[in-house]
């Protein structure tokens, strides 16, 4: 079993409700239970186009243990963002139902353009990088 940091945001309402059902379907992959989250807690857009401005984000973190492959997790996330209504279109950065992100995988550095670990932006995020550190320090790296 690894273990796998995942980062939860959502900025469409009804936001916690897309919190609970992302972490349910997470914590259902094969192989896979989740150790901890951190609270949910509500953040300004970073990065957004100037009209999304005002939609602010709940975010939360995860850790999960699971069998899966970094791969076969990516894809399992995913495929939990295209149930949950998540909408990729050409405004990058445009609101959304559920944005899941994969922030490190235990022992695993990619440069794949498709799957970069650990990810690239997550220390430069406090709402991603505080509660991640909070979670490792309570339930062990």
């Amino acid at each position: 079993m690894s273990r796998v940091a995942i980062a939860f945001g959502s900025n469409v309402e009804p936001r916690a409700d897309y919190h609970a059902r992302a972490l349910a379907a997470l914590a259902s992959f094969p192989g896979t239970r989740l150790v901890a989250a951190s609270e949910l807690e509500e953040t300004e857009p970073v990065g957004v186009p100037d009209e999304f401005s005002h939609l602010k984000f709940l975010n939360r973190v995860a850790i999960f243990e699971t069998s899966l492959s970094p791969e076969e997790f990516s894809q399992a996330m995913h495929r939990t963002e295209d149930e949950l209504g998540r909408v990729r279109g050409e405004v990058r950065n445009a609101p959304r139902t559920i944005d899941i992100d994969m922030i490190e995988y235990e022992g695993v550095i990619s440069t794949d353009p498709q799957l970069t670990l650990p990810h690239p932006r997550a220390h430069e995020r406090k709402f991603v990088f505080k509660p991640l550190m909070e979670l490792k320090k309570k339930f062990g790296d």
